[in-house]
């Protein structure tokens, strides 16, 4: 059977069908011919890995993570912000995906990778639960209407298990973003319908959002997207020793 399509596995590499024993062909100066052979594909741990790999264009790819299943993890790649690599969990750009939503919707995730979204607070734990992969950064870039940027960093990220308690370490000093999400480290989460934070009322039914509160907010990035509001998106990745996996 020959099969013919106007995309490449370099440029889609999520929507290629890897059946061993087969041969592809394409325009690509480093896959003019590509043999599949009898022992299994390579799969990528993270996006940093696929960037490693040759992968540049930013997109949705799925990559193969310890503790998912053999489906892997479908996730948005941002392989050009600050050296490119970046797992990108939390997309807002035009209000167009209701933030305001219930524990268990902020527990498996919702939205469209391809535009807005949040990722799942399951799935940043076993991204964020395993040492082995050494530390993960985070990693926050804010945009206005009027194109003016900002952007934080943090080592260390890591959400646990259970109240998807947030954890961060050492904020970058050269960012150009206030280090307003100190405040929450430590923190569980919050939803309308789960009230984790250390006000008297719900912190996410008056934010209208979901977020670490405490009493209330220093930074808030679920909450209700307004005319006036921003683009806000926030990625992450790993840093230090440890090569990205």
């Amino acid at each position: 059977m020959c099969e013919l399509s106007l995309a490449t596995r370099r440029e889609h590499p999520e929507d290629f069908n890897a059946t061993q024993g087969s041969v592809y062909f394409d325009a690509d100066e480093d896959t003019s011919r590509y043999s599949l052979t009898d022992s299994p594909l390579d799969r990528y741990r993270s996006c940093k890995m696929l960037l490693d790999a040759g992968y540049r264009s930013s997109c949705i790819y799925t990559i193969y993570p310890e503790g998912f299943s053999d489906g892997g993890l479908r996730v948005y790649c941002d392989m050009e912000t600050d050296g490119g690599g970046w797992i990108v969990f939390q997309r807002r750009q035009d209000g167009s995906v209701d933030f305001y939503r219930n524990w268990t919707e902020y527990q498996s995730g919702f939205g469209d990778l391809s535009g807005e979204f949040w990722l799942g607070n399951d799935n940043l734990v076993t991204l964020t639960s395993d040492d082995s992969r050494g530390t993960w950064e985070l990693r926050v870039d804010l945009e206005d209407r009027e194109g003016n940027t900002a952007w934080a960093k943090y080592a260390d990220f890591q959400i646990s298990l259970g109240e998807y308690n947030l954890n961060i370490g050492q904020y970058d000093a050269s960012s150009t973003a206030g280090d307003s999400l100190a405040y929450h480290s430590g923190r569980p989460f919050s939803t309308n319908d789960r009230d984790n934070d250390a006000w008297g009322s719900n912190c996410a039914q008056s934010r209208h959002g979901a977020w670490w509160f405490v009493m209330c907010s220093r930074s808030h990035l679920n909450g209700r997207f307004t005319k006036l509001g921003a683009v806000e998106i926030t990625c992450i990745g790993t840093t230090g020793k440890a090569i990205y996996l």
